[in-house]
Parts: C-alpha cells; sequence; structure tokens
C-alpha cells in the first residue's frame, strides 16, 4: 500500500488539534483573566498604588531600622509602624487637597455651563458663521451636569481608595521580614535563583522609583509655573489650574495636553478675549514643552528607555481597563513587564518591542548589578 504525501497522517492531526486546543485555551485564559481586571479594578488599582508607595518607603525604613540612638537601635516595627502613619498623614492630606480642588472646579463650571458653548464657539468665529452656529449647538447639546455627576461621582470614591491603599501599605510592611524566606520557598529552596528574582524585583523598584522622583519633580515644577501664569491672568480658578496639571502630568504623553487644554478652555470662559487667552495658551505650551521635552528627558536620562509607540499602547490598554487610575499606573506596570520578559527566554520578543532601541538589557543590567549582594 503507498501512503499518498497530500494525505494528512495521524500524528499531523493530532498535532494540528493539540495547537488549536492551546490557542483556544489561550484565548479563553485571556479573557478570563481581562474581565477579572475589569471586575476586581478597584481593588488592584489600590493594591499597585500600595505596592508603590511600599517600593518608595521601604529602602528608608530599612536604612532607619540599621540607626542607633547612642547604644539603642531603632526597632523594625517601630520603623515600620512610625512609616505607616507618615504615609497615612501624607495619603490623607493629598486626598483632601485632591477633593477640595475637585468640588472646586465642579463648583465653578456650574456657573461656567450658560456662557461656555458661545465661549467656545468664539474660538472657531475665523471658520464662518455656519461652523460657529454649529459649534455652539453641538456644545449646548452635552450634558455638562450629568459629566459634572460623573465626575464627583469618582472623585468621590478617592478616599476610599486612600483607606485600601493605607491598610494593604500596613500588611506590606508587616510581612517585609519575611519576604525573603517567603521568595526562597517559591523559589523550590534555590538560593541562586531567588536571588535572581530578588534582584529583579529590585531593578524593578529601583526605575519605578526614579521615574516617579523624576516625574514628580518635573510635574510640581510645571504645576508651580501654571499657578503662577493664572494668577498673573487673573484666573479665579488659578490653584486648581496648578493642582491639576501637576496631577495630569503623570498621564504621560497626553496629561499635559489635556492640562493644557483645559486650563485654556477656563481661561477663555472667564475672559471671553481671545488676545489673552492666546497669549495664556502659548504661555503654557512654552512650560510644557521645556519641562516635558527638555527637563524630563535630561533628568530621566537613559533610566526608562520604553518605546514611545509602547507607552502609548499601555496607556490605552491600561486606561480601558481601569481608567484614570490605569493611565497612572501605564508607565511602571510597563517598565516591570519590560525586565521581567528581559529575563524570561520565551518573553524576549515583548521586552525588545517595549524598549526604546531593541536593547532592552542595556536599561535593566546596571540595575541589577547595583542590586545584586556584594561577593
Amino acid at each position: 500500500m503507498i501512503d499518498h504525501p497530500d494525505q494528512p497522517t495521524p500524528q499531523g492531526d493530532s498535532s494540528a488539534r493539540q495547537r488549536l486546543q492551546t490557542g483556544a485555551l489561550v484565548i479563553i485564559a485571556a479573557a478570563v483573566i481581562l474581565f477579572l481586571l475589569v471586575q476586581a479594578r478597584f481593588m488592584l488599582t489600590s493594591l499597585a498604588v500600595a505596592i508603590i508607595v511600599f517600593s518608595l518607603t521601604s529602602d528608608a525604613i530599612s536604612y532607619i531600622s540599621r540607626l542607633k540612638v547612642g547604644p539603642l537601635r531603632i526597632p523594625n516595627w517601630l520603623a515600620s509602624l512610625a512609616a505607616v502613619l507618615l504615609i497615612s498623614t501624607g495619603l490623607f492630606m493629598l486626598s483632601s487637597l485632591v477633593l477640595s480642588q475637585v468640588n472646586t472646579v465642579l463648583s465653578t463650571t456650574l456657573t461656567y455651563t450658560e456662557r461656555a458653548p458661545g465661549a467656545v464657539a468664539d474660538l472657531f468665529a475665523w471658520m464662518g458663521p455656519e461652523v460657529e452656529t454649529a459649534i455652539q449647538n453641538a456644545m449646548g447639546s452635552i450634558d455638562v451636569s450629568g459629566y459634572l455627576r460623573t465626575v464627583a461621582g469618582q472623585a468621590g470614591g478617592l478616599m476610599q481608595g486612600t483607606v485600601l491603599v493605607i491598610l494593604f501599605v500596613g500588611f506590606l510592611f508587616a510581612e517585609r521580614l519575611w519576604f525573603d524566606v517567603k521568595l526562597t520557598s517559591l523559589m523550590g529552596g534555590d538560593a541562586a535563583r531567588a536571588q535572581q528574582a530578588q534582584r529583579i524585583i529590585g531593578a524593578i523598584m529601583g526605575r519605578v522609583n526614579y521615574y516617579l522622583l523624576v516625574k514628580t519633580v518635573v510635574s510640581a515644577i510645571t504645576g508651580l509655573m501654571a499657578y503662577g501664569v493664572s494668577v498673573l491672568v487673573g484666573l479665579e480658578l488659578a490653584v486648581a489650574i496648578g493642582v491639576l496639571t501637576f496631577i495630569l502630568n503623570y498621564i504621560p504623553n497626553i496629561g499635559s495636553i489635556v492640562a493644557t487644554v483645559l486650563a485654556v478652555l477656563v481661561a477663555h470662559v472667564q475672559l471671553g478675549e481671545p488676545g489673552p487667552t492666546l497669549a495664556y495658551f502659548f504661555a503654557l505650551f512654552v512650560i510644557q514643552f521645556i519641562n516635558g521635552n527638555i527637563i524630563d528627558p535630561w533628568l530621566m536620562g537613559r533610566t526608562l528607555r520604553l518605546s514611545t509607540f509602547g507607552i502609548i499602547v499601555s496607556l490605552a490598554f491600561w486606561g480601558a481597563v481601569w481608567g484614570i487610575a490605569g493611565m497612572f499606573l501605564s508607565v511602571p506596570i510597563m517598565v516591570a513587564v519590560m525586565i521581567v520578559a528581559s529575563h524570561v527566554p520565551g518573553l524576549r520578543p515583548v521586552a525588545v518591542l517595549l524598549s526604546r532601541e531593541g536593547l532592552p538589557d542595556e536599561a535593566t543590567a546596571p540595575l541589577l548589578r547595583k542590586s545584586a549582594p556584594a561577593e
């Protein structure tokens, strides 16, 4: 009996069926994970923020616990308790500040609601009366009060998220003494693998901490400058514009655009003149351009080395999954994914795509060497 070469063999059918089943299982698993990410986003975003806060303060607490006051050494539990209290105070103060400024913006926006459609339509008067009328009608049909209620509802959940973050941080500090033992146990008792995993975690924490430090400095400078320009123009919401500019600059790429557009719209609604509004827009544009394209890259140096397109994709994905909180967390999550993928052979193509020059090892190797134990 002669076998025909075009006739499929039982082994080929089994292999194709197995690949099809594997692909179906991967799709189902991805759908389930995405569903869980969306459904549990409040808890997961709070946990992510708590991990970031813990990583920012963990090294400082370890340093304090090694200090001596005369013959006595500060106990680790006392340093951790003091850290949790300070973090709780800082988070509550920051949440209160954000909520107060959001309430100020919402209450003031209600007074501008009637004037806003005409003011925005004036910006397009140069395109003709038909366009101006169409824009004014479109702006008038927007349910501003509905959007304000949605924003107020999201802002109201900020204090609940703050409480949850503090609880997570407290438990993380309570567990930090046994982290090395647990990591070794997770690696099956292999000390070498546990040290490698610890170096990878240290590299992630180092890069995320430095990114947040630079972002905080640049965002604070940008917010202060935006506040100063708003005061010079005479805007009623100068403080709110400064605070919102500071917060929105943590969102990569589009945060500065949104902050500038909102500030310019507020200025035009209040001032009602295109000349001062244009000058105000130019001043904010210069501030954002210098801080975002000169100071920020200069301070960041070669630390981040992420693909700009990858940042946009990560921003869009986590924004769709976790909303505004996902936009703030998109870059730290992308940093963690790139570092982990660069040390897993099967995921290395992902790290190459996420890195700026396609060389993720050059970004992670210095931090891995720095976090490695001295021999």
